[in-house]
């Protein structure tokens, strides 16, 4: 079994490659996602790639093996559930559930997590709308829409959010903008792309550009 460090490294890896798809992943990015030093990122590297679990060249990028890729996808399953877990049994806010399932995440408990699963009525995905991968690693990216590529009198479900960062999320509670909420698009300013919106056919709110740009809608 990886350890702790390790799977935050696979995790990490797995979603900057995601985030670049074909393209190796570089030190550089890795270490700015893990807040650490390049030098120690380039030691650890060496260490997953000698197990298998990364293909490794120094100056020219990394990507995942099969098996790191595995590995990384499970990691990222257990934390999503444990996400669900805390939102919908424990009553934590979509904005407060992240630090917590970093930890529950590294429990090695393969039983746990199928209980875990079955118990929650196996759900597809997490409180903030990412999918949750499969125990076989499948995932399963269903086609939403941007709500920035949105046009004035088009409208849909928000079923997902690209930024999960707390400041972000304690926006959109501010503004009465929750995943499940019917958005329509009243009127797209061209100046700088922000956007007026009527939410659930009540509110009326106007979006930044940065904040239409991380918001996602189904139908």
């Amino acid at each position: 079994m990886p350890s702790f460090t390790e799977e935050n490294y696979l995790k990490a890896i797995y979603k900057l490659s995601e985030a670049a798809p074909g393209t190796d992943v570089s030190t550089n990015s890795i270490a700015e996602a893990l807040q650490t030093r390049p030098a120690s990122v380039t030691d650890m590297l060496r260490r997953l790639g000698e197990k298998g679990l990364l293909h490794y060249q120094r100056y020219r990028g990394v990507s995942l093996s099969e098996e790191g890729r595995r590995l990384a996808l499970l990691t990222i399953r257990k934390h999503r559930l444990w996400e669900v877990f805390l939102v919908e049994k424990l009553g934590f806010t979509w904005d407060e559930v992240h630090d917590v399932a970093e930890e529950m995440e590294h429990l090695q408990s393969p039983l746990l997590i199928r209980r875990l699963d079955e118990y929650l009525g196996f759900p597809q995905t997490d409180p903030h709308g990412d999918p949750i991968p499969a125990e076989d690693g499948s995932v399963n990216h269903p086609r939403h829409r941007l709500v920035a590529d949105l046009r004035a009198g088009e409208h849909g479900t928000v079923v997902a959010v690209g930024n999960t960062t707390v400041p972000f999320l304690q926006y959109l509670d501010k503004i009465g903008l929750r995943l499940g909420c019917y958005l329509e698009v009243v009127d797209k300013i061209h100046f700088d792309n922000s956007l007026q919106i009527k939410i659930n056919n009540i509110s009326i709110q106007l979006l930044s550009a940065e904040v239409s740009r991380n918001l996602y809608v189904a139908g």
